[in-house]
């Protein structure tokens, strides 16, 4: 079937890109398509949008996955490794290939333009289409998860002694020896001792790959099998370590009887094997995607007991395992900080790489001390190492939050020239590490961005949201913004079937094309449907907040959608949970009360600012201030005021007119402005303004100028009343909200005054709602924390009656 891809805009929203495909969608009832062919085409093109461009992609056909150990080439040959440094082309990714993956989308061409012949088919087609410049490209993109993490053992030949190295040269076994071994078997099954067992399996072991699945599934292979459960107790340690290797050459599947047997005895056998063939083993069961808990545990607990005894291939080779099995004991990773600034300075490169995945996968914590140390050394020679063990290094860096400003600039400058070079989940976590550190580099981005579309194919679902996530986060569209997107947006639609799994990538994307104002309408009703919402329940990540920001970015910008939406329950559930964690966590903070203390102090009291959440969904505070088109301040938050007011000392002189309007009332031709003006001290200079003898008092500021004021009105009558007298304020004619945010370094890039995605979107929407967006940035808010009170009034008297704010908002 062929995908269409559409752009639409939606009424004043210049860049909201949305993606269909010609599959038609059917009423559910009489539809024959099943439903997950109706997902994966996500439904029919609305026929009165009028689509901009078409382009049309054939389905390719005989899609194979190829494998290449050099995914993270590196653009330039490297030097022989030694102990302070690192060489050898890096190698592939922790993650495997997806099998949804499509060839580059440049070898798709619109079906008019195909002049096929009549006996041509489609597979001819891309065989021809295929130049070896493209295949190997596609062989670039391809890494294999298993071998890849591995090149660091290629750097010491004392890694051939504790993991398996299946390279070690040896006369290969012609099929007939093969057979003539099994034969052998077969003959003496019940007279083989356990050494010749295990000869035969060390013969096997030469025998060439491409014979390696006709020969276990032989009924020979099995009676030899056989052969070493009834004898497993009678190896020798190395006997039993060739019968594994062997199995691991020979890709015997993880679940064979003869690997349970196997288990079990090394289980048993730990404490008399030495650190090397405790490794090995441990290599062995990672090689051929076997689970052992149970070893994994038992082999932690004795490096632990001989810690102060490993060498560095040793610990390096630890590492990995652990990393591997996903796994971290606790008593052990208490001395891993000790070993790595020990070794730290003998590392290869490659090795600096290996210990920084082990970390990263099996989610270990590690002091900002030894990661600084550890990014020290990267950031000084990052030119000499892969982009593979480069990449690992960012993981971590990324998972331990590390700001470290040398690496990240040296990143600037060694890594823009590799990324043509790089696959696809390399990229994706360089561009991830730099959104996540809140890291703004242009080159890096720019460079990415150039080369995506043309390996955009290659993305699972996952790279393709972080990709859309890291551009939205920080905020940044490309250069080739709307090729870069309209690619990205597509593809997300290619793996519509992985969200089924996995939720938490849709949502992501879709947030990151928030942030920049992006809404690919079909996706977005897909997300909120009622059926996928569900899915998110099952999810490992808590995704509600996910979908509250979605849904309700959705209603405020995207007045033309029509499509699904959540429940209105599900925004009260997370309002209220926003709300109090609010009120316990962000309202109070610091900056954020003193900022509404003295605005309070300075407008005249509680019910002249609101301290809230104006926009629940982003997950951020604002003070909200009204003024009328002339500067007054006018009151509105009555119901976070304390209603039992009572006339205090205020501290001012009595003039002969405030005594008239306290004993007959008001003057209808003044304002209460007017009566607080008059109320004040003749001569009273700024400073008395701003530290009230009683602080019982308000302050207003009419015209520019800072006054004490008595708000009579307020003061005088019960609360209620009060409250009622109010509502002339709020029928004047013309009145502008402002919103104040009180921001901190989070809500910007680091070491840079450039706004993150959320914050921007939060300030997009408020201006959509009307308000006129005050901001206190915290390198100006900040350091005034610390000094007078009166230097802060005044610096609040000068961002909430800027003239400037009135005009643009009259």
């Amino acid at each position: 079937m062929a995908t269409v891809l559409m752009c639409r805009r939606f009424p004043r929203l210049s860049r909201v890109t949305t993606l269909v495909t010609t599959a038609t969608h059917e009423a559910e009832g009489g539809s024959s398509k099943t439903k997950q062919q109706e997902e994966e085409s996500l439904g029919k093109a609305d026929a009165r949008d009028d689509p901009a461009a078409t382009i049309q992609l054939l389905n390719p056909l005989d899609y194979r996955v190829l494998y290449n150990p050099a995914a993270y080439a590196k653009s330039k040959a490297t030097s022989q490794q030694h102990p302070a440094s690192s060489s050898g082309q890096a190698l592939g990714d922790d993650f495997t290939t997806s099998s949804q993956a499509l060839p580059p989308i440049r070898y798709a061409l619109p079906r008019a333009k195909a002049k096929l012949h009549p006996q041509q088919t489609v597979s001819a087609y891309f065989s021809k289409l295929q130049t070896k410049e493209e295949a190997e490209k596609e062989k670039q993109e391809m890494h294999n998860s298993k071998e890849d993490p591995r090149l660091f053992q290629k750097g010491r030949p004392e890694y051939r002694s504790l993991s398996y190295y299946r390279f070690e040269p040896a006369e290969p076994l012609s099929l007939e020896e093969g057979d003539s071994i099994l034969r052998s078997v077969a003959k003496h099954k019940d007279s083989q001792s356990p050494g010749a067992v295990a000869g035969s399996f060390r013969k096997l072991n030469r025998l060439p790959v491409g014979q390696h699945v006709a020969l276990v599934t032989k009924a020979q292979f099995n009676m030899l099998c056989g052969c070493a459960m009834e004898n497993i107790r009678s190896f020798s340690t190395s006997d039993l370590i060739d019968v594994l290797k062997a199995c691991v050459w020979l890709a015997v599947p993880p679940s064979h009887p003869l690997l349970n047997a196997c288990d079990s005895e090394f289980c048993r056998r730990v404490w008399d094997m030495d650190l090397d063939q405790l490794l090995l083993v441990a290599d062995c069961w990672r090689c051929l995607e076997r689970s052992v808990p149970s070893y994994l545990s038992i082999l932690f607990s004795y490096a632990n007991m001989h810690w102060k005894d490993l060498t560095l291939p040793q610990f390096v080779q630890l590492l990995y395992i652990i990393g591997e099995g996903r796994r971290s004991p606790v008593d052990l990773m208490q001395k891993v900080e000790s070993m790595i600034l020990k070794y730290l300075d003998s590392f290869t490169l490659e090795e600096v790489g290996a210990v920084c995945l082990g970390l990263f996968k099996s989610l270990s914590g590690i002091s900002d001390h030894v990661m600084r140390r550890i990014a020290d050394r990267v950031s000084l020679q990052m030119g000499d190492m892969s982009t593979y063990a480069l990449v690992n290094v960012l993981k971590l860096l990324r998972y331990t939050r590390m700001d470290h400003l040398p690496l990240l600039k040296e990143l600037g400058k060694v890594i823009p020239s590799r990324i043509p070079t790089v696959n696809i989940q390399g990229i994706m976590h360089i561009a991830l590490t730099c959104s996540s550190l809140h890291y703004f580099d242009e080159g890096v981005m720019a460079a990415v961005a150039t080369s995506l579309p043309s390996k955009v194919t290659y993305c699972r679902s996952k790279d393709a949201a972080k990709f859309l996530w890291s551009y939205g986060c920080l905020d940044y569209e490309p250069p080739n913004e709307e090729e870069f997107y309209s690619s990205l947006i597509e593809q997300m639609h290619r793996k519509l079937h992985e969200f089924r799994k996995f939720p938490e990538h849709l949502l992501t994307g879709l947030l990151g094309l928030a942030f920049v104002k992006r809404f690919p309408e079909e996706l977005i009703d897909y997300a909120l449907r009622d059926d996928f919402v569900q899915k998110t329940r099952g999810s490992k990540y808590e995704l509600k907040k996910d979908l509250f920001t979605l849904g309700k970015s959705v209603e405020i910008e995207c007045s033309s959608y029509r499509g699904s939406r959540l429940p209105p329950q599900l925004y009260q559930e997370m309002t209220e949970m926003v709300l109090n964690f609010a009120e316990q966590e962000i309202y109070v903070r610091p900056e954020i009360v003193e900022a509404t203390s003295l605005l309070e102090s300075m407008l005249g009291g509680p019910e002249y600012v609101k301290n809230h959440m104006i926009l629940p969904h982003t997950r951020s505070s604002d003070l909200e201030v009204h003024l009328a088109m002339d500067g007054r301040p006018i009151p509105f938050n009555f119901k976070d005021c304390i209603r039992d007011k009572t006339l205090k000392d205020i501290g001012v002189s009595l003039t002969d007119d405030l005594m008239t309007q306290l004993i007959k009332g008001r003057s209808h031709s003044q304002s209460p402005l007017e009566v607080e003006k008059e109320a004040s001290t003749p001569g009273q200079d700024q400073r008395e303004a701003a530290h009230p003898p009683h602080g019982g008092h308000h302050a207003a500021l009419s015209g520019g100028a800072l006054t004490t004021a008595t708000s009579l009105e307020l003061e005088l009558q019960p609360g209620p009343k009060s409250a009622l007298s109010s509502l002339a304020w709020k029928q004047q004619p013309g009145e502008v909200k402002l919103a104040i945010q009180v921001s901190n370094k989070n809500h910007y890039c680091y070491c840079s005054k450039r706004l993150l995605g959320l914050h921007r979107l939060k300030r997009r929407q408020l201006q959509q709602l009307g308000y006129v967006v005050v901001e206190l940035p915290f390198w100006e808010w900040f350091p005034l924390l610390k000094r007078t009170r009166l230097e802060k009034l005044s610096y609040l008297h000068y961002k909430v009656f800027d003239p400037a704010l009135l005009s643009s908002a009259a």
